[in-house]
C-alpha cells in the first residue's frame, strides 16, 4: 500500500523502488484479514451496507481495552491480477488495491493517558514525520493543551512512519526524541503517503473506540491550518453530546475527479457513481465522541477508499447522518483566490474556527495578529 505522499506526482510513485510485479514494500506490516475483497468492478454500488444496530454497538464496551494488532506479515491479494480491468489501471491504484485488505497495522507510539478522565475537547492533528516544524508552530498556538472553565483541551497528532527507506532510521530518532519532550504523538506502523490518509483515519477511530470513554467532541484537522479553540468552545456551547454533531466545510454533490493528472484522481473502475456522498474538507472538522465510535463501527463494513475525506462521507451516509456545513470552516481558505488580500486579514480570521492554508511562520504572525490589540471595523458573526 505504498502510495502517492502527499504533494507527489503519479510519476514519482515508484522512485526508489523496484518495481517487480508491484511486490510490497517491506515497511508494509499488519495483520491479514480474514475476508478478501469482490473481484468486481462495482465495490461501491453492488450492496447496501447496513448501518451496526444499538446492539452492535454496544458491543464496544466489551471489546479490548488496548491496542490488539502486532501482527507485522501481509501478502498481496494477486487474485487482482487476473481481471483484465486491474492491468488497465494505474500502478498507484494497483498497489491500492492489492493490499487494501491491510487493514490496521501495530503501534509504534501510544498515549492513552490522553483520555484519561473527562475530555471536553481532544484536537487531533494529521502530521507525516518529516514536519516537525508545523507540529511545533501548532503546539505554540491553537494545540495548546489547557482547562478553560473546567473543560479539558487535549492534543494529538497521528502519525505513519517516513516514505523514503533511506530516512526512516534517523526521521524516527527525532520523533522519538520530539514524543519524549512533548508526549503528544500516536504513530503506526504504515507508510505516511496520500493514499494511507484513510489508513491514518481509521486508525484513529479504533483508537478512539478502544482508549476514549469520556471525550465530549473532537476536532480533528491539517497540520497547515489555524484555527480558532476559543470560537470552537463558543460553537459548542449550545451543543449536546450525542446529537450525530458533524460539522465543517460540507461538500454537497462533488463529482469524483477523473483527470489522470490531478491529485485526487479516481479511476471509474474504483468508484463508478457520479456523485458523492455529502462530506467535509478533511482541513477541519468537528464530531461528536460517540458518533466517532460509531463511525469506527461502521468503517469496518466499508472497504477503504483512497480519499479519506470521502470515506468518512461514505461512512457518514450508511450511519444516515447529514455532515452540517458550517461558513466559519474555510478549508479552501477565506476566500478561493489565493491572491487575494482578504486570505491575510486578521479580522477574518478571528471570527473563524478554522481556515486553511498557513505555513508556520504564517500561521504564527497570523496568531499572534489575531490575539493582538486589534481594532476591526466590523466583526463576523458566523458562530
Amino acid at each position: 500500500m505504498t502510495v502517492l505522499q502527499r504533494g507527489m506526482a503519479p510519476s514519482q510513485f515508484m522512485q526508489g523502488q523496484q518495481q517487480k510485479e508491484l511486490s510490497p514494500p517491506e515497511s508494509l506490516k499488519t495483520q491479514k484479514r480474514d475476508n478478501a475483497f469482490s473481484m468486481t468492478s462495482t465495490f461501491w454500488k453492488s450492496k447496501k451496507e447496513k448501518a451496526p444496530s444499538k446492539e452492535e454497538e454496544s458491543m464496544t464496551a466489551k471489546q479490548a481495552k488496548s491496542w490488539d494488532v502486532t501482527t507485522t506479515n501481509c501478502s498481496a491479494n494477486q487474485n487482482f491480477s487476473k481481471v483484465d480491468w486491474f492491468k488497465g489501471l494505474e500502478p498507484n491504484f494497483q498497489q491500492f488495491l492489492l493490499y487494501r485488505h491491510c487493514r490496521y497495522f501495530p503501534m509504534l507510539i501510544n498515549h492513552p493517558e490522553k483520555c484519561s478522565g473527562d475530555v471536553y475537547l481532544l484536537i487531533v492533528v494529521k502530521s507525516i514525520i518529516t514536519q516537525h516544524d508545523r507540529r511545533e508552530a501548532i503546539r505554540r498556538t491553537w494545540g495548546q493543551e489547557k482547562e478553560v472553565d473546567g473543560k479539558r483541551i487535549r492534543t494529538l497528532f497521528l502519525l505513519g512512519t517516513a516514505s523514503k527507506e533511506e530516512e526512516r532510521a534517523n526521521y524516527q530518532k527525532l520523533l522519538d526524541y520530539e514524543n519524549h519532550i512533548y508526549g503528544d504523538i500516536l504513530q503506526w506502523d504504515f507508510l505516511d503517503s496520500f493514499f494511507n490518509l484513510t489508513l491514518k483515519e481509521v486508525h484513529f477511530l479504533k483508537w478512539l473506540n478502544i482508549y476514549c470513554d469520556n471525550v465530549h467532541f473532537i476536532f480533528k484537522g491539517d497540520d497547515d491550518v489555524f484555527v480558532s479553540p476559543s470560537n470552537i468552545l463558543e460553537f459548542l456551547e449550545d451543543k449536546k453530546e450525542g446529537e450525530d454533531l458533524f460539522v465543517g466545510d460540507v461538500l454537497y454533490k462533488a463529482k469524483p475527479i477523473r483527470k489522470k493528472e490531478n491529485k485526487y484522481y479516481i479511476p471509474s473502475a474504483l468508484y463508478n457513481k457520479s456523485n458523492y456522498p455529502p462530506y467535509a474538507g478533511g482541513g477541519g472538522f468537528i464530531m461528536d465522541g460517540p458518533l466517532a465510535k460509531r463511525l469506527h463501527k461502521t468503517s469496518e463494513t466499508l472497504e477503504l477508499y483512497p480519499i479519506d475525506d470521502v470515506f468518512l462521507g461514505m461512512c457518514l451516509e450508511v450511519l444516515k447522518v447529514s455532515p452540517v456545513g458550517h461558513e466559519g470552516f474555510k478549508t479552501f481558505g477565506i476566500v478561493k483566490n489565493k491572491n487575494s488580500k482578504m486570505n491575510k486579514e486578521p479580522c477574518f480570521f478571528r471570527s473563524m474556527l478554522v481556515v486553511h492554508k498557513l505555513l508556520p511562520p504564517e500561521l504564527l504572525q497570523m496568531w499572534d495578529l489575531v490575539h493582538s490589540n486589534l481594532t476591526c471595523s466590523r466583526k463576523l458573526n458566523v458562530l
